[in-house]
């Protein structure tokens, strides 16, 4: 069994993976809702449906990282996410795009759920939390690499130019993985039934808080992303120009990803920093709500996008302290258990088609989360 760690860079990308196939595709809802003839409403639920699809795709990548090993597993993800982007490519009626769109989510779920036991088969404890902290400073760059680069494609190529990038980043990073990922399982991993597993972790109510929050959190910034593309275009603004919002959207992950790890120094205790993000949440809400019938509600955006930062890496970094022995398999079920309420809270989102009303339902609910798992 090799338990070298794997090289940080290529962590980084492969977590950074699906946040940025999102982003890319952001830019070109409002074309795919022109070209296919769908409703704005129609072109959106196709993030939820993305989720719906990721969900499953944690629980089978989760569970196979435990029974073949890490880089198989995320080999074989990497694989099933170029595949469902090939057909994406060569849909020509809403219902195929839909059922590529699965494909693709199902493959690129193993970005997530393997990225992280891999991590956790390699740190403890504080050193968890701070590496998760860095990792939240690389991500930062994922809505400046997905938006700008989405919404230039969609405004030069249309939506077959952004199918064509998403497809080559699965031929890039499946060649890299393949070169240079090391297997990390480690020797301690138990072969545990999922249905006994899932029964404990059911009655886990810390557990359940943390997934709510993590849902939470994504909702609230992948419904930016599902939602402000067209009030950009309702306020005269084109595909690129929306692009570009991921710069400030990148700036303030980074603000709150380095006060996060600031904090963390300082001593604070990740329970007292969720909390704080809940707060902060919350009031950014608020303001997006108040001003979004102009750009001006950019900057409290940024407010939400920070206390995303500071929540996610210590949300993720407690969630799963007590199931180390089967961290596949415990990571995939967590992840189940989020995606599939991130699913519903873009269902939600595409329905309510109002970004400032979703974020301060999301903020008030989660300062109720946080109090409650505090306690």
């Amino acid at each position: 069994m090799n338990n070298k760690l794997p090289p940080l860079w290529l962590v980084v990308g492969l977590m950074m993976f699906p946040q940025i196939v999102e982003t890319i595709y952001s830019p070109v809802l409002t074309q795919i809702a022109t070209q296919f003839r769908v409703s704005d409403g129609q072109a959106s639920q196709t993030l939820s449906v993305y989720f719906l699809a990721f969900a499953v795709g944690v629980v089978c990548w989760g569970r196979l990282c435990d029974l073949i090993g890490r880089r198989p597993a995320m080999l074989a993800g990497l694989l099933t996410y170029g595949v469902g982007t090939l057909l994406a490519l060569l849909a020509n009626q809403f219902e195929t795009l839909l059922l590529a769109r699965v494909i693709s989510a199902f493959g690129a779920a193993v970005g997530s759920v393997v990225t992280q036991t891999m991590l956790r088969d390699c740190y403890q404890g504080s050193e968890l939390a701070r590496v998760f902290s860095v990792m939240g400073i690389a991500l930062s760059l994922s809505p400046v690499l997905g938006l700008v680069s989405g919404g230039l494609l969609a405004e030069q190529f249309g939506y077959l130019g952004v199918f064509s990038g998403l497809l080559l980043l699965a031929l890039i990073l499946g060649g890299i993985a393949r070169w240079r990922l090391p297997e990390t399982r480690p020797a301690i991993t138990t072969r545990v039934a999922l249905w006994p597993l899932a029964c404990r972790m059911m009655k886990d109510g810390g557990l359940w808080c943390c997934a709510v929050l993590v849902s939470l959190f994504n909702t609230m910034l992948f419904g930016y992303y599902s939602l402000a593309p067209f009030l950009f275009a309702e306020l005269g603004l084109s595909a690129s120009e929306f692009g570009y919002s991921g710069i400030l959207l990148a700036l303030a992950t980074l603000i709150g990803s380095l006060l996060n790890k600031h904090l963390l120094g300082r001593g604070w205790q990740p329970s007292s920093l969720v909390r704080l993000a809940c707060v902060l949440a919350l009031v950014a809400g608020l303001l997006v709500w108040t001003s979004q019938d102009s750009l001006w509600f950019l900057l409290p955006m940024m407010g939400v996008v920070v206390a995303f930062g500071i929540a996610i890496p210590n949300v993720l970094s407690q969630a799963l302290l007590g199931y180390r022995e089967v961290a596949g398999s415990a990571g995939a079920l967590f992840g189940l258990a989020y995606y599939l309420l991130l699913s519903l809270g873009l269902a939600l989102a595409a329905t309510l088609q109002d970004l400032g009303m979703l974020l301060l339902g999301c903020g008030l609910v989660a300062v109720l989360c946080s109090g409650r798992r505090s306690t």
